[in-house]
């Protein structure tokens, strides 16, 4: 039988996407159930002094409108409402008290017996505030920001800002030659397809059956225990299936504490399902503020960088990840300092977004390097190579593998990099400007522990089951591969379950871990799987196997067979028949092991874009990225996860960003059609290469491919359109007002 891992196999959940089987948050039937509709604050700081729902209550068919005032009990403490990825400080507490904190902030929660009556009995409450002023411009809030703490959080402590090396300012002094420069990137959101909502049903004997779109059931289901004061049994979390999560669902969000609150204060089962505006208050890409300084020495390499960076977080929340330190990953330098401050503002508290900090800090360091490839009259790849590290500075240790090199290489080739002319406005298509550019992306290469159950049957079927969730990446078709190669059975004959609190332990899925996590999981659980049944085969009087070890012996075909001698086999059904049992159950939990090298993938970016002289529009004609990211599990998959990297990559560069007016702390363009993002006619041709790296970080030689994707482009594109026009854009989107001014 053929192996699956490494091959373009189609989503085995496809079939229920296409056809409306696989039902998401807001589609569970639950009989009785009641609607409920969510009133936001039209102010950003402030105190609620009333709330009048007489309009709303007087309404036919509305059963209650919950405030602050008559919600049921909930935690007092701040500490009760953190979560599993929650950063340093106090967490928003929903309909806790009268204070609001952010424009868009939920104060009410109008329930209905429909959906259409619940949203009109919303629009009907009136509330009074006693405003107070507020800041949301990171501006002018900039010479305030506070360094990060050293965080008590074991997540954040992953992302804390490098130490210095070295001596570098005075290394930036006597350097050759020295670039010092500032880049911005604007306050993105996510936008998911799938709206965020929370079903929650209320079972006979009283207990809560959640469906919630969320990245971790489990991480919700132990907030709402803490929340709400009830034990795990009484609460189970389920979200099988997410239309797009990106990082805002990592954290629980305030639509799965409204409808359980609601359906508490009921006894009945209910249903929120947020709006897209007010999705907008749920979570960002922080902007980010970057000032670079780098000093060359005459050959071309870096002798010292300076990376310090502002981003935005909320009043009560310090959120965080390493902004700064990612050349330290990829360029020699013997001096370099890192800092990273936070501006605290009147919003929500900013979250992880694709490749948190990697995407926005790639844009400024990518930029950089490309400026000084222009000002040292080397090609920008050249420049790379010269400055390539072999090593991880932050801590001197080696990588576990690194292939950027055959990823310029394999890129530069693909792309055609060879044909490009320096100069830049020298390339031309009719009244069209030419501009070839490129950078470097790097991700972390992370495994997390986690438990995994499989139960295979006597009829050669097999359930793998895990709390993990597949938000849309095709968690469910890997994790079928991996079964079906190390239970060697075929795909078919493998079921999957997950998105379910009750299942084995997952952490959130994010941060490109949960492929290597689970198939780890998965092959350490089979490993034990094809032990047990080898114990049950070798029970046989005269048993073909008598005398092997399981590691001499694999499961293949439904059977278990010698690796050294095929014909002595025994068939799982004869083996299982043996010991008399139906079924063989072993659950077996992954823990990486302690490792003294740095684990990273790497990618290596080009862009052609194509800018109209007279009109200044660029469009993103040509893309390349070649990715090296260890053992691929699905071509097709991974692919798809690079190019949807790539596309919004080519948003982040040209079209996204929040706008805030900050006279009202309120954003202006909470919705998919003034908040620009790529559509199809914005994408042309886009080449996926995976570079083949080998690497023995986990037994299956994985790294994840969720982030990496999106890594670079935005620099990539910024370059590209350098070439084209003559002009640098350092502030992000690239719009047509700054390549024509």
């Amino acid at each position: 039988m053929a192996a699956y891992i490494g091959t373009a196999t189609s989503r085995v959940d496809g079939a229920a996407k296409v056809t409306g089987a696989a039902k998401y948050a807001a589609e569970f039937a639950a009989t009785g159930v009641a609607h409920a509709s969510v009133v936001t604050s039209t102010v950003t700081k402030g105190r609620i002094v009333r709330v009048d729902a007489s309009a709303a209550m007087a309404l036919p068919g509305v059963i209650e409108v919950l405030t602050h005032e008559n919600r049921p009990p909930m935690a007092e403490s701040f500490e009760a409402y953190k979560d599993e990825v929650a950063p340093d400080g106090s967490p928003f507490r929903p309909l806790f008290d009268d204070r609001v904190m952010f424009n868009g902030q939920p104060i009410a929660l109008a329930l209905a017996e429909t959906s259409e009556i619940a949203r009109q009995a919303a629009s009907l409450v009136r509330v009074e505030y006693a405003e107070e002023p507020h800041e949301t411009d990171m501006f002018r809030r900039r010479d305030a920001a506070v360094p990060v703490k050293d965080p008590t959080n074991p997540i954040e402590a992953l992302f804390a800002p490098p130490k210095v090396r070295g001596t570098p300012d005075k290394a930036l002094a006597a350097a050759a030659l020295r670039h010092e420069a500032e880049y911005f990137v604007p306050i993105e959101h996510h936008n998911p397809m799938e709206l965020f909502a929370a079903t929650v049903v209320v079972e006979d004997d009283g207990k809560l059956t959640v469906y919630d779109k969320t990245q971790g059931v489990q991480n919700v289901q132990r907030y709402l225990c803490s929340v709400f004061g009830m034990e795990a049994d009484q609460v189970r979390v389920m979200n099988p299936f997410m239309g797009g999560g990106f990082g805002v669902g990592l954290r629980p969000q305030y639509e799965v504490v409204l409808a359980v609150l609601a359906a508490r204060a009921l006894r009945r089962s209910v249903r929120v399902v947020l709006t897209r505006p007010q999705m907008y208050a749920l979570g960002y890409r922080p902007a980010m503020i970057q000032r670079i300084a780098i000093g060359v020495a005459e050959s071309g390499t870096l002798d010292a960088i300076t990376h310090d960076a502002v981003t935005v977080t909320s009043q009560y929340e310090d959120f965080h990840r390493q902004e700064t330190g990612w050349s330290g990953l990829l360029y020699k330098s013997e001096h370099a300092s890192y800092a990273h401050r936070l501006a605290r503002l009147d919003l929500p508290t900013s979250c992880d977004m694709r490749a948190p900090s990697a995407a926005p800090a790639l844009f400024a360091l990518e930029s950089a390097m490309d400026e000084l490839a222009i000002a040292l009259k080397l090609d920008p790849v050249e420049l790379r190579l010269r400055c390539y590290s072999d090593r991880d500075q932050h801590e001197d240790k080696p990588y576990s593998s690194k292939a950027l090199r055959e990823c310029y290489r394999e890129g530069a080739e693909a792309f055609g990099w060879d044909r490009r002319n320096p100069e830049p406005r020298s390339m031309r298509d009719g009244r069209e400007l030419v501009g070839l550019g490129m950078a470097t992306g790097v991700w972390e290469a992370l495994q997390a522990p986690i438990t995994v159950r499989i139960t295979l049957t006597a009829n050669g079927h097999a359930e793998v089951a895990c709390a993990t969730s597949d938000i849309g990446t095709g968690t469910y078709t890997i994790m079928a591969q991996v079964a079906a190669d190390m239970l060697g059975l075929p795909l078919d004959n493998i079921s999957v379950r997950l998105g379910d609190s009750s299942l084995p332990q997952s952490p959130v899925e994010g941060g490109s871990w949960i492929a290597a996590s689970v198939a780890n999981g998965i092959a350490a659980t089979a490993d034990a799987l094809r032990d047990e049944l080898l114990r049950l085969a070798q029970g046989t009087p005269g048993s073909p196997l008598a005398g092997t070890e399981p590691g001499d012996v694999v499961l293949m075909e439904g059977s278990l067979v010698s690796r050294r001698d095929a014909t002595r086999a025994v068939s799982i059904v004869d083996a299982m028949r043996q010991g008399r049992v139906d079924r063989v159950e072993q659950v077996r939990s992954t823990n990486p092991s302690p490792d003294s090298r740095a684990h990273n993938a790497h990618s290596a970016v080009f862009v052609e874009v194509r800018v109209d002289e007279q009109l200044g529009v660029v469009r993103v004609t040509r893309v390349v990225s070649a990715v090296a990211a260890g053992r691929i599990l699905n071509t097709k998959t991974a692919g798809s996860q690079i190019l949807g990297g790539v596309v919004w990559g080519i948003g982040m560069a040209l079209h996204e960003e929040t706008q805030i007016d900050h006279r009202f702390g309120r954003i202006m363009n909470a919705n998919i059609a003034e908040y620009h993002v790529p559509a199809n006619a914005d994408i042309h041709d886009i080449k996926v290469i995976f570079v083949d790296e080998q690497d023995d970080s986990n037994p299956l030689g994985i790294k994840g491919v969720g982030e990496i994707g999106i890594v670079g482009v935005a620099a990539a594109v910024a370059n590209a359109v350098h070439h084209a026009t003559g002009r640098r854009v350092r502030d992000l989107p690239i719009t047509l007002d700054k390549v024509l001014v």
